[in-house]
């Protein structure tokens, strides 16, 4: 290394980056301190002045050198910036080894293929990156997942000083004590961290968007870009900048003023903070208000929400209060959109218009639409209870969406503006299930789909705990939709099967005065073919109909067979003999027990079709039908 000294001449960039930081050269900065302290005391010699500008010029430059050695540039392909790296820390300080490591060096770059809603992309980062344990600095490179990189302050990352920052330090402070304005000291620094921290923020790949091109842009695309301002805003905020600061500290901490080094900071770092800001800002006044767009919406306010302790750390001065409050304006911002989308996305419920019934009484695709925006919504619950802030009013949801929501305001009262905003969408998708019911001319097909569709509400809670949390367990409303359910299954059964049922009632069978028996041939057979025609009229129809969940389809034929079985069995046995004893008692005796347990348990919400072949195949026991 050639250090600046009376004559001797400065290195060059070439010279700098290919250098190869030695012991050697450490001891040659000593000698340099040593010498200039000489000077520095020799102030009444006649040529101390100009002795002292060029010691102080050489300072300066050896101040830039044990930068330039000692900070990889992200964006550097020569092999040589490895071997400086690799031999400052492993050579140079070898005399006397330090627990931990520091580095100047932020070498980062986000990788297109990343894993959205859980991030656990991992970047690669050069070695000196983070202050490492001496077992973890043996691993040579370290990868960091989100989760380890937004906080910078956690037991494993203490800043411990190297040589390195001891002789930037030292330089720095003999500049300052000869008189060196300390906007120079900082101007050096500057010079050389800024290039760095552009290039790594470059490499970030954040871009400058206007709303024009966010307005032009395909979902898909943005999407992508949002992804990566997540990654690049919890690297920077969460430790690009803190290490930064850390590292101004470590330097001139004591040696300028609080306003000067916050100046410095703010100089290398403010630009960058500043167009993430940008970024979110035009995502969220320039983007589409899609009801689908609320995830990524709530991702950047989770996101940024999360980094705002880390940025009042780090921008915590005075001259730094602008970046505090770009950043609390710009989560207000993502705020009210994520408000606006859904408000759009529950006028969109409301505002939904049935054009045919489902057939076979299947699930909405409304309903399917609602509850799985629902329960991606759960997943944000601590960013919606932020958002929702004020209860809807009785008057104005009214006045919206019509008196006819069947929602109980005093029954929800103590609970808070999300649970009520969720009973508010309840009650709305309630509300058009009942009217799209109405649609349907076969009455136990209405109630069929209204116990579906009220079912896959029911199961759509259970089997997301999440959205039972967000709704805060409220008993209430999930009793009343367990209530809804049953009421529409009872009236199912009922509508269908009680007009079967009533064929096994004895009134009507027997005649006055006849011989023997009091029962008359003629009423049994009637009775007998009103059943047949019934039972194969609703198997016909109701093998089309279809009850998704396979629970409900085997706990609801079950509760069929329960009625149905023992009521023929006990009608069969009874009067069956005084039918098999008249002519062709096949004519009305079709089905056994068996056959109507096989038809319901085998053909019943399948949601499938049978043939007129099917349909006698499985019906007749005795080959007659």
């Amino acid at each position: 290394m050639t250090v600046l000294f009376g004559t001797q001449s400065m290195a060059s960039k070439e010279e700098i980056d290919g250098s190869i930081f030695f012991d050697s050269d450490l001891q040659e900065i000593d000698h340099y301190l040593q010498e200039f302290d000489k000077i520095h005391q020799s102030t009444a010699e006649a040529n101390a002045t100009n002795k002292m500008r060029i010691a102080m010029d050489g300072l300066e430059d050896n101040f830039r050198y044990i930068l330039v050695a000692y900070t990889t540039s992200s964006n550097s392909s020569n092999p040589t910036d490895t071997d400086c790296r690799t031999s400052f820390t492993d050579s140079s300080f070898s005399s006397t080894p330090s627990p931990f490591r520091f580095s100047f060096s932020t070498n980062i770059s986000v990788n297109e293929s990343d894993v959205y809603d859980v991030p656990t992309e991992e970047l690669t980062l050069s070695e000196n990156h983070m202050l490492l344990s001496t077992e973890e600095s043996k691993e040579g490179v370290q990868k960091l997942d989100f989760p380890s990189i937004v906080n910078v302050h956690e037991g494993s990352i203490v800043p411990i000083q190297s040589k390195a920052i001891y002789y930037l330090r030292c330089i720095a402070d003999r500049m300052i004590a000869s008189g060196c304005p300390q906007q120079r000291v900082q101007q050096a620094y500057r010079s050389i961290r800024r290039p760095v921290m552009d290039s790594n923020f470059l490499n970030l790949g954040i871009e400058t968007l206007s709303a024009q091109q966010v307005k032009m842009l395909e979902w898909g695309s943005l999407e992508k870009k949002i992804k990566r301002w997540i990654q690049a805003a919890k690297v920077c905020f969460g430790m690009l900048f803190a290490n930064e600061k850390m590292l101004l500290d470590q330097i001139f901490q004591g040696l300028s003023t609080a306003d000067v080094q916050e100046a410095c900071f703010l100089e290398i770092v403010k630009g960058m903070a500043s167009q993430l800001f940008a970024f979110a800002e035009v995502v969220s006044t320039a983007s589409s208000r899609s009801p689908d767009r609320l995830f990524r919406i709530l991702d950047l306010y989770e996101a940024l929400s999360g980094l705002l302790p880390d940025i009042e750390t780090a921008f915590e001065g005075r001259y730094s209060e602008s970046i505090r409050v770009q950043a609390v304006e710009t989560l207000s911002k993502l705020a009210k959109t994520g408000r606006g989308i859904l408000e759009r996305f529950v006028r969109s419920v409301f505002h939904e218009i049935s054009k045919k019934p489902m057939p076979g009484g299947e699930i909405d695709p409304l309903n399917k639409y609602v509850m799985d925006y629902l329960v991606s919504m759960a997943f944000y619950k601590q960013s919606l209870i932020e958002l929702i802030v004020s209860k809807p009013s009785p008057l104005k949801l009214g006045n919206i969406y019509g008196a006819d929501l069947n929602m109980n305001f005093v029954e929800l009262e103590g609970k808070s503006p999300l649970a009520l905003h969720l009973n508010l969408i309840f009650g709305i998708l309630l509300s058009k299930l009942d009217d799209k019911s109405k649609r349907y001319e076969n009455a136990p097909l209405a109630h069929f789909f209204m116990m579906n569709n009220v079912h896959f509400i029911v199961e759509k809670i259970e089997r997301s705990p999440e959205l039972r949390a967000m709704i805060e367990g409220d008993d209430v409303s999930f009793r009343n939709l367990i209530g809804i359910f049953r009421l529409a299954a009872t009236h199912y059964v009922r509508s269908t099967w009680a007009r079967l049922l009533n064929c096994f009632r004895e009134e009507g069978l027997r005649v006055s005065g006849s011989y023997s028996t009091g029962l008359s041939r003629g009423p049994l057979k009637e009775r007998f073919k009103t059943f047949n025609a019934l039972f194969e009229e609703v198997h016909r129809t109701q093998a089309t109909w279809l009850v998704p969940d396979i629970q409900l389809r085997e706990e609801l034929r079950i509760s069929i067979l329960e009625k149905l079985i023992p009521a023929y069995r006990s009608f069969l046995g009874r009067f069956g003999p005084l039918i098999d004893s008249a002519r062709h008692p096949e004519n009305y005796i079709k089905y056994s027990v068996e056959d109507l347990q096989d038809a319901v348990l085998s053909d019943f919400f399948e949601g499938c079709p049978l043939s007129s072949s099917e349909r006698r195949s499985r019906l007749s026991w005795r080959g007659l039908v």
